[in-house]
């Protein structure tokens, strides 16, 4: 199962709303720019992203989208449903089961594709923006964390050649 360029960049759109916005409306232009993608796809998930409350849109020359929750009540498993539908790895496992097909009643296989599907959603059910966002965070300040140590240690083999002589 594979979920969409919907529902990933869906969920890269609102982490980059997160990460930047701090309750001043952010154009998706700046989104695509900052996540190399395209601003006309982000256009096409924005309305059903309102339509679910989770994005709002301000008028005006300095417009553009805000989040419309908190980060903590936005979940990753609503963008994707929102975005993409239920979340199923084949019909018979999702919400509406009864007649998905002749052998519902008598599937040897439906109760794994099940437990899959309720596996799946379990997972992304338990993970909300504020999580992503502080994902994010982290890895920015690991990377700078990085650099620090990378030259750090540079310098210190400079010392010892320098010694040396």
């Amino acid at each position: 199962m594979r979920f969409s360029t919907r529902g990933r960049y869906g969920v890269q759109l609102m982490v980059d709303l997160a990460l930047h916005s701090n309750n001043e409306p952010i154009s998706l232009k700046s989104v695509a720019d900052r996540q190399k993608l395209s601003e006309h796809y982000l256009e096409q998930l924005v309305p059903d992203l309102r339509k679910a409350g989770m994005v709002k849109s301000i008028r005006g020359a300095q417009g553009g989208y805000i989040l419309a929750k908190k980060t903590e009540d936005i979940i990753v498993g609503d963008i994707i449903r929102a975005l993409e539908g239920p979340i199923a790895p084949v019909e018979c496992s999702g919400q509406k089961t009864e007649n998905c097909c002749e052998k519902t009643n008598f599937c040897l296989t439906r109760e794994v594709w099940v437990r899959v599907s309720d596996s799946i959603n379990d997972l992304v059910d338990s993970i909300s923006l504020a999580d992503l966002v502080q994902e994010a965070e982290k890895g920015s300040m690991a990377n700078l964390d990085e650099i620090f140590k990378i030259e750090a240690n540079q310098d210190y083999k400079i010392k010892d050649k320098d010694s040396k002589k």
